[in-house]
């Protein structure tokens, strides 16, 4: 049965206050894999301490105020087919969404100041420049309500296949078609820069460099020196480490 937004948000709130440090032992420090979801959630969503009326307003009040924003997003209706999300669920995103940014848009900046407030124990600044960059995929330097919606629908309710697309758009820093070593090394440094004194025990400096050397000696079948997008795919299907790492099980979404 397909999980609704508020049991989602128990879950993750739940998650993070029952988690402490964490254990630096996988490519992807494991404190890091709700990261995305949970704090994307926390970002726009509405705040569960709110009446319940604020959320539940119906759809014409809510179409009258897609028109007062800057950046108008699409109809409701073609979003609730693009995405995995029902109607209702949609004018819950959409009012957590403009009462952070009432632009309609949110910027690089404010994405990292804002994610930044999760991670007070590190430097969340380079991660969330690279995850800004997977959420803005036209590449215009903001991110849309209807970037954002697709993102999260694919994070929260996409397939095994959509989530691993999703990562590898993630990895491919320079939208090349190709993940480099550097990048991914790039990518897990950011991580782990974010995670701060969390991560337990403590990492070495070359800890995400070792990491990052297994990994993509698994994924780099043809030592060619690049992880194409087939790769990466059956490397992650085929290796449940690397499977956990990528932050693509279904019970930490």
């Amino acid at each position: 049965m397909e999980k609704n937004l508020d049991s989602i948000s128990s879950r993750v709130d739940s998650s993070s206050s029952s988690s402490g440090r964490t254990k630096g032992n996988a490519c992807l420090p494991n404190g890091s894999r709700l990261g995305v979801t949970a704090r994307l959630k926390k970002l726009f969503l509405c705040s569960s301490t709110k009446a319940p009326s604020t959320c539940t307003q119906n759809s014409v009040e809510d179409e009258l105020e897609l028109s007062a924003v800057r950046h108008r997003p699409e109809a409701l209706e073609l979003l609730e087919a693009q995405t995995r999300f029902s109607r209702k669920e949609l004018q819950i995103l959409y009012r957590g969404f403009k009462n952070e940014c009432p632009s309609g848009v949110v910027n690089e900046d404010t994405f990292k100041e804002i994610y930044s407030q999760f991670f007070p124990q590190g430097d969340a600044s380079t991660y969330a420049h690279f995850l800004f960059d997977a959420f803005d995929t036209d590449h215009n330097g903001s991110v849309s309500f209807e970037d954002f919606v697709m993102g999260l629908s694919i994070l929260l309710r996409g397939t095994v296949q959509e989530k691993l697309n999703w990562a590898f758009n993630l990895y491919d820093i320079n939208k090349d078609g190709y993940i480099t070593k550097e990048e991914m090394l790039d990518i897990i440094k950011s991580i782990y820069d974010m995670m701060g004194r969390s991560t337990y025990p403590t990492l070495k400096e070359e800890t995400p460099r070792q990491h990052v050397e297994i990994f993509f000696q698994k994924m780099d079948k043809n030592r060619d020196g690049v992880v194409t997008i087939d790769e990466f795919i059956d490397s992650c299907q085929n290796d449940e480490n690397i499977m956990r790492s990528m932050q693509l099980f279904e019970n930490v979404i």
